[in-house]
């Protein structure tokens, strides 16, 4: 199901890349400069193109940032959070060792805590199977917290029968348990350092169609005191300005699901036609937000948006 479903996927993905974005660049280039300068330019970009098919997805990136908040307590000074993100482990079901070395770097930065800021999955459940080993593999002092995306909830399957559906969200649920990785559906966990505490806070997807809404963040704050730290894990960075920021003393929050589009060129992506906040860290109103751009995708490519790893150090 999920290698029928990647296999799609590239052939469409592949076409737009190799066939209409192509065709599209030598029109404009033409128009403006000749013929030939098209033809140089379409050879740049299908050369760029086997790179991000054949190389690029491969090249796994640690990217590191500082989060500084007067809530932080003394004794998380120096907390080092580890955030994966759009894994969409499907797409490597024969690529197999990429998923080892993702481990390996990972318990290489030696984090305090681990969190995965959803889509763990493509289609289904059982693309996880294989790779149960693996992922139990990671490691974190304070142990690995984790959110759905919206491919988690497996509303992509051929058979969308609600029964069918159900069956595959449980049992991802139970695989991720059985990794080790603590699932935060509308919940809520503390982390202690002695008499201190900070709460890490996990929604379910909170989207605009035509993405699924499930979450409810006034559900998983609970009775979280004002004035607390907290780390918010929310899959898609468009809730942050739409219900956290000015809204909530929420100091950080982590999501990923733009994937900056697999392609990034400096600071431009074709993420930045769909998300405000798309790529990074943003900073507002004594609230910072880091979008990580994900580690995976439906489709092996990867040009400028490498696959990354996001160590995040907690500062007073």
């Amino acid at each position: 199901m999920g290698i029928k479903h990647n296999t799609r996927m590239r052939l469409l993905f592949g076409a737009m890349l190799v066939l209409a974005l192509p065709a599209l660049l030598f029109a404009v280039l033409t128009l403006c400069f000749g013929w030939r300068v098209g033809l140089v330019g379409v050879g740049l970009l299908l050369l760029a193109d086997v790179y991000g098919f054949v190389f690029g997805w491969r090249r796994i990136k640690v990217r590191t940032a500082v989060c500084s908040s007067p809530l932080l307590p003394e004794a998380f000074r120096g907390y080092r959070i580890l955030q994966l993100s759009d894994i969409h482990i499907g797409t490597f079901l024969r690529n197999r060792r990429f998923i080892q070395h993702l481990v390996e770097v990972c318990n290489e930065q030696h984090p305090d805590l681990i969190v995965f800021t959803g889509d763990l999955v493509n289609v289904g459940a059982e693309e996880v199977i294989p790779f149960l080993p693996v992922l139990h593999q990671l490691q974190a002092h304070d142990g690995i917290y984790s959110v759905m995306g919206n491919h988690d909830y497996c509303e992509y399957l051929t058979d969308k029968s609600e029964g069918n559906v159900r069956r595959n969200q449980n049992v991802l649920q139970y695989m991720e348990e059985r990794m080790g990785w603590h699932l935060l559906l509308n919940d809520h966990t503390l982390i202690h350092r002695g008499d201190a505490a900070i709460a890490v806070v996990g929604v379910e997807n909170i989207s605009r169609p035509p993405f699924p809404d499930y979450g409810d963040l006034k559900k998983a704050l609970g009775d979280l005191p004002k004035g607390m730290f907290k780390i918010l894990l929310s899959h898609d960075p468009s809730h942050w300005r739409r219900g956290v920021l000015h809204q909530t003393d929420i100091a950080l929050t982590l999501s990923g699901h733009t994937h900056a589009g697999q392609i990034k060129i400096g600071r431009f992506s074709p993420a930045r036609w769909a998300y405000n906040e798309w790529g990074g860290k943003y900073v507002e109103n004594g609230s910072m937000l880091y979008v990580s751009t994900g580690v995976g995708g439906t489709v092996p490519f990867r040009i400028g948006a490498w696959p990354e790893i996001n160590v995040i150090t907690l500062e007073k």
